[in-house]
């Protein structure tokens, strides 16, 4: 039996995409397992500093680092930022994404490779840069978040179902090849998920018809995801590798 209390003492881990929302989520739960994060985002250097503020203020360890993830050499920056800070990186969760939904006749070529450098490109040189002190430190875990799109599709949002495909079988690879170092990887894929900002335009009417759509007959929170990562990059998920798992209340079989 694996005891879930400070199971992750010790432990260093990078979030991506962590100012807000799940991101910001699955930093605080880390923390609160006893693991050292470094939170990052592009842009929102405030919330980046708010949520490495409020990790400190409870006892945990937290540093905000600005990095663009599409850039190989900010995120090496990054890695590089983690190691000085805490010793070592033992966890990578790949988050950061973007929204930018598109009508195929709208669509450039651009757009595509903005998604793709992010997603799928952005974890191989974030795994690149990661990957060295992992296997230093005797093991590790690497998750890609996916969205449900890319797997029940969406008009308007072709680039981005790709990327986020591809970003899932670049994860079974690595599970692959890294698992005689000890280090895991797998795919979250988030479901109809509540991160709206203050001002989104949804209706009433379109948010019960989503939440018709969920078996479990709500939206998903931020923390269903937190919770979800935790066990899988604790001792709880040493055995777990090279998988694809669904938080979604189950609408991925409604779909």
């Amino acid at each position: 039996m694996v005891e879930l209390t400070n199971e992750l003492e010790g432990k260093v881990a990078i979030v991506t995409g962590s100012a807000r929302n799940i991101g910001r989520a699955t930093a605080e739960e880390l923390a609160s397992a006893g693991a050292a994060v470094v939170i990052n985002a592009l842009q929102a250097k405030d919330l980046c500093e708010e949520v490495a503020e409020n990790i400190n203020a409870k006892g945990g360890r937290a540093v905000p680092v600005m990095a663009d993830c599409s850039k190989p050499d900010e995120i090496e920056a990054l890695a590089q930022a983690a190691i000085k800070a805490f010793g070592g990186i033992d966890i990578l969760v790949h988050n950061a994404a973007t929204r930018n939904p598109k009508s195929f006749d709208d669509l450039t070529r651009e757009d595509f490779q903005q998604v793709i450098d992010l997603s799928i490109l952005g974890c191989f040189h974030l795994a690149k840069a990661t990957v060295p002190s992992m296997r230093a430190r005797g093991g590790g875990a690497i998750i890609g978040v996916g969205g449900l799109n890319s797997y029940v599709g969406r008009k308007g949002r072709s680039h981005l179902m790709v990327a986020k495909a591809g970003l899932n079988m670049y994860i079974r690879s690595l599970a692959l090849d890294l698992g005689p170092d000890g280090i895991t990887a797998n795919q979250v894929v988030v479901g109809p998920y509540n991160t709206r900002a203050p001002d989104s335009t949804m209706t009433g009417e379109q948010i019960q018809a989503r939440i018709d759509g969920v078996p479990v007959k709500r939206e998903g929170l931020p923390q269903d995801m937190a919770d979800l990562i935790r066990f899988l990059v604790g001792p709880a998920g040493t055995f777990i590798t090279g998988q694809t798992i669904h938080s979604s209340g189950g609408a991925f079989m409604n779909a």
